[in-house]
């Protein structure tokens, strides 16, 4: 391991990981005493101010994905990736976000939904199509996998400790406490983390000032000079960022697409009233976008690092960030920023674990072998919540299995593996999601055939690293799988949805 934080940081990181501690739990033992139910772990039993629930859902977005992987891929590869995912894929998908947000609650509230598969088995009138989105959810374990590997990255450069035990720490404390909280506690803990990210989102962005004394024109230069293919819009050495139908078509279809996972769309259901909406979408998409941003700081880290060298080491894509926080700012700096980094990972962290736990627990366990376990009321009581914390710890186990094989053998970057698992997902619930807001005529054989074409061709296209005409992408960049499969369920649902629309109609 490459040791760059001084004693200073290292000492001063022990104290901040206490003390940072001690604050989620403050929150997270005031929130266990109100959660009764499965109903209160899933949509909380509190009356979330707008604001406080807008600041949770632009930290839920925002993930170490934003604030330390992708980063990583700017600094490999410059301009083409900056505007993949400094500008398109954020544009599409706060557009996304605030069209498909009161649709989906209108929905939600009126039966009640806990879970994105209850709202899709309410819907379209279906438990199998319930089930099916229940266990296809299992495929965000994968984020699982990316936060934890970023959150590690990050810790063990600050506190110069072995990845393995910071990744054990990390698991076992975060979903030892989310066994007890839920959106209770998360709502909170979520809000302190947005405005501590807010903060380090602006001196991340401020470091690199020095960079731009010579205009946008001088941080051109800097970057030619290391590396013309940095600062072309696009970039044939990535099988990311290739050509425009990568950066732009892609980028779009994923961004508008992206909303459709279960701890960002849901969280509309935490506000008591349709007239918070507003408040809370305006909270969201302003603090988001300047989080998306963030990613920008890789170019800074690529002027640090030049060769992507430390003392002789290569950096790795997820390793970029955690090095580049450590040898820019003074110990001090580095800790509000480190504070910022942890923030941005538990965030989102807290609400897949919430999210994948809840539509286990009451959308597999519950439909299946709910009638061989006695609970004490309607909503599942005691029984279910007990049941709910084993399952966190089984989620947590097999996070642990898979996090560590993509701490030591990644391919390019865990941000891959993730991106093949959360890609398909959403790719699966976009349109039933859609047809199920604006179609009023649409049945379950729309929803069963497009997630199920979806989920196919995604795979097809990322395994078989298929390729895409008229131009260079091919199935091996998730992205492009995940674009294809979405085109493809478009086509099989709208094709369905003609021939059953008289049907349904009658």
């Amino acid at each position: 391991m490459i040791n760059l934080a001084s004693n200073e940081l290292v000492i001063a990181g022990w104290v901040l990981v206490v003390l940072y501690s001690a604050v989620i739990l403050f929150f997270v033992i005031r929130g266990a005493r109100k959660t009764k139910s499965m109903n209160d772990y899933a949509v909380g039993s509190f009356a979330f101010s707008p604001i406080a629930v807008g600041l949770a859902l632009a930290a839920a977005m925002t993930s170490a994905a934003t604030f330390v992987i992708n980063p990583g891929f700017i600094a490999f590869y410059g301009f083409s990736a900056v505007i993949s995912f400094g500008f398109v894929l954020p544009v599409a998908s706060l557009v996304s976000l605030i069209f498909l947000t009161k649709g989906f609650r209108k929905h939600g509230m009126n039966v009640k939904a806990l879970s994105m598969a209850q709202w899709m088995g309410t819907r379209y009138n279906s438990k199998g199509y319930s089930l099916f989105f229940a266990f296809l959810s299992l495929l965000l374990i994968t984020f699982i996998v990316l936060i934890n590997v970023g959150l590690t990255k990050v810790l063990a450069k600050t506190l110069n400790v072995s990845e393995i035990n910071i990744l054990i720490g990390i698991v076992v404390f975060i979903f030892g406490y989310m066994m007890f909280g839920g959106a209770n506690s998360m709502v909170y803990t979520n809000t302190v983390q947005a405005l501590i990210m807010l903060v380090v989102a602006f001196i991340m962005l401020g470091s690199g000032a020095d960079n731009l004394s010579g205009g946008f024109g001088g941080l051109i230069d800097k970057l030619n000079a290391i590396d013309p293919k940095l600062v072309q819009t696009t970039n044939e050495s990535s099988f990311l960022f290739r050509d425009y139908f990568e950066i732009f078509i892609t980028q779009i279809i994923i961004g508008v697409a992206i909303v459709c996972q279960p701890h960002i769309i849901t969280k509309s259901l935490l506000l008591k009233t349709d007239k918070d909406v507003n408040r809370y979408l305006v909270t969201g998409v302003f603090v988001q976008f300047i989080f998306f941003l963030v990613v920008v700081t890789g170019l800074w880290a690529r002027i640090t690092f030049p060769d992507l060298m430390v003392n002789g080491t290569p950096l790795k894509v997820d390793g970029v960030i955690s090095a580049y926080v450590v040898k820019k700012f003074s110990w001090f700096v580095g800790l509000i920023v480190v504070m910022g980094l942890i923030s941005a990972g538990i965030s989102t962290l807290e609400g897949l674990i919430q999210s994948v736990s809840t539509t286990v627990t009451t959308d597999i366990i519950k439909p299946l072998f709910g009638k061989y376990i006695k609970s004490d009321d309607q909503n599942g009581g005691k029984v279910y919540i007990t049941i709910n914390r084993v399952v966190i710890v089984v989620i947590a186990i097999v996070s642990i299995l898979l996090s560590y094989d993509q701490l030591i053998n990644p391919k390019l970057s865990v941000g891959i593996f993730a991106q093949n698992g959360v890609y398909a997902y959403f790719s699966a619930a976009f349109v039933p999601i859609l047809s199920g807001m604006f179609l009023k005529n649409a049945n379950k054989l729309v929803a069963i055939l497009s997630s199920v074409s979806a989920i196919t061709v995604h795979f097809i296209f990322y395994y078989g690293k298929v390729g895409v005409p008229f131009t260079v992408a091919t199935g091996e960049n998730p992205g492009v799988a995940a674009a294809i499969a979405i085109i493809s369920s478009i086509i099989v649902g709208s094709i369905t949805y003609l021939i059953t629309r008289e049907k349904n109609a009658a």
